[in-house]
């Protein structure tokens, strides 16, 4: 039986139709991988399943009285709550009834009324039933489940990092235990363990669920339907990941073939027509012609579009690009311990370690954006340096990303801007929608088409492959290759690090965490 029925699905942003009269449906206990490129229309879909958008036409419909989680990235958490806070508001409701309940047992003390002790009663039995004095031994397994323990349950969530407000996020939507769970990307700011844990806690999970992934092994290994968004198609397809996608495969060459086919019969038809439409066989020319008007013609087979990148390079007179002595990153407290190196001209270096060791700290440590608590950080005077920073948080998030770029260069032609993010990945009609309209991977390819507007020797990116598809990520790793300069890389990607960095430092290695 559908949890889940869309029939109809119709919906464009400006002159780019990202689905038209797409139909599918969820079933029970399907778990529903969601893949397709970056700007294809995953995050929208989401947002119009769970009613953040209207489409331009088609009906969404849930089954009554579904309750859906959906792991919302930018959801407001009251300024000053800390992590256990947090997760206990997954509970509101409960612990709402045991303060109701209380206060009936308060006020029977004082009035002694039966009726009273009877409500309370009731409420206890409704307790009971959800299992609300076990609830501290949940909260406790999920949050060892994803690794929250190693934040500490009094960490305010406000000043938590951009991977670690996601975790939390994520933690109390499965506290939740919905009916269907609704996943973007939940993999970006995970470990190995806790994708581990995460993917146990998924095959176990007994409602629906779809999820919006990039990690393709993840897909593999919870998902038993996958959902396709390409080319203005939403198309489904029943099993694995692989399956899936050897079906997409079996799928286009069929259509090639027939394209092709099609395409010889449309050739000697018109050939035909020329030669003869003037001459004795003119009443067959006319049949011909009234063939090809009638003729519903097949498509060509479409291919993804294909970012590229290049990072422009300044020159440096230096041969040593950065050296680090003795220093110590923290809040208030060391996350780490002392750490040293030094980089060359031209040298790359990886920072691994699990999510939350310390990695983006100790960047922005290096980069003076944090005090350091101990030591020194000195780059060399020719230094040309260019950040990513993970988080995708912009001045003013309804701006379109042509208007974002244009107030940081505002001497730059608009045709430059478009023709710079057309590059990227970014089409003409997402060049032109809010950011916050965006998803997360072509929010992420705005930001790297930011840094391609300034010439430097020394990149800084900080897990610049969150929310990036894999022929992006390609293009990526190709410009990052290519860039003479220096480079210091967070990432916890090893299919996209491994072989081509001259460096590791293992920030894990250097914590200090209990």
């Amino acid at each position: 039986m559908a949890v889940l029925d869309v029939s109809g699905l119709t919906m464009s942003f400006a002159d780019k139709k990202l689905y038209d009269d797409a139909n599918f449906q969820l079933e029970r206990g399907e778990h529903m991988g969601v893949v397709g490129q970056n700007g294809a229309g995953k995050s929208t879909l989401i947002k119009i399943l769970i009613g953040q958008l209207l489409p331009v036409d088609g009906r969404v419909q849930w089954q009554k009285n579904t309750k859906i989680g959906y792991l919302d990235q930018y959801v407001d958490i009251p300024a000053g709550m800390n992590l256990i806070d947090f997760l206990h508001t997954a509970f509101a409701d409960l612990y709402a009834i045991n303060d109701q309940m209380n206060q009936l047992y308060q006020d029977y003390a004082t009035k002694m009324d039966d009726r009273l002790l009877t409500r309370a009663g009731r409420l206890q039995e409704e307790l009971d039933a959800h299992n609300f004095y076990g609830l501290e031994t949940e909260i406790e397994r999920v949050m060892a489940g994803l690794g929250l323990n190693e934040l500490g349950k009094e960490h305010v969530v406000a000043e938590m990092s951009g991977g670690q407000r996601s975790k939390i996020i994520l933690a109390k939507m499965l506290l939740e235990n919905p009916d269907v769970i609704l996943l973007d990307e939940p993999t970006n700011y995970l470990d190995t363990a806790h994708i581990e844990w995460l993917i146990e806690y998924l095959n176990d999970f007994a409602g629906a669920a779809m999820i919006i992934s990039h990690d393709y092994d993840f897909l593999e290994r919870v998902t038993n339907t996958i959902v396709d968004v390409s080319f203005g198609k939403i198309t489904k397809y029943r099993g694995s990941f692989k399956q899936a996608m050897r079906q997409k495969e079996e799928k286009k060459a069929l259509q090639e073939r027939e394209y092709e086919k099609q395409q010889e019969v449309i050739d000697k038809a018109e050939h035909f027509i020329r030669k003869n439409k003037a001459g004795s066989k003119s009443t067959m020319a006319k049949s011909r012609e009234k063939m090809l008007a009638r003729m519903t013609r097949i498509d060509p087979p479409e291919d993804n579009l294909k970012a590229s990148f290049n990072f422009p390079y300044e020159n440096t007179g230096s041969a040593n690009a950065l050296r680090v002595e003795n220093i110590q990153a923290g809040y208030g407290k060391p996350l780490l311990a002392p750490v040293t190196f030094s980089m060359t001209g031209g040298e790359k270096l990886l920072f691994s370690g699990f999510n939350g060791v310390g990695k983006s700290t100790l960047i922005k440590t290096i980069l003076g954006k944090i005090p350091a608590l101990s030591g020194t950080s000195t780059f060399s005077p020719s230094a040309k340096i260019s950040y990513f920073d993970q988080d995708l948080i912009w001045d003013d998030p309804t701006k379109a990303p042509l208007q974002t770029i244009q107030d940081q260069f505002p001497t730059m032609l608009p045709k430059t801007i478009r023709q710079r993010l057309a590059k990227a990945g970014i089409n003409a009609a997402n060049a032109q929608k809010p950011m916050n309209l965006l998803s997360g991977g072509e929010q992420t390819k705005v930001k790297l088409a930011l840094l391609e507007l300034t010439p430097s020797n020394f990149l800084i990116l900080d897990e610049p492959t969150n929310h990036l598809d894999d022929e992006t990520k390609e293009g990526l790793k190709r410009a990052l290759q290519n860039f003479p300069g220096n480079l210091i890389l967070v990432s916890h990607e090893q299919s996209f690090t491994n072989g081509w960095l001259d460096k590791v430092l293992n920030v894990e290695k250097l914590s200090l965490k209990k």
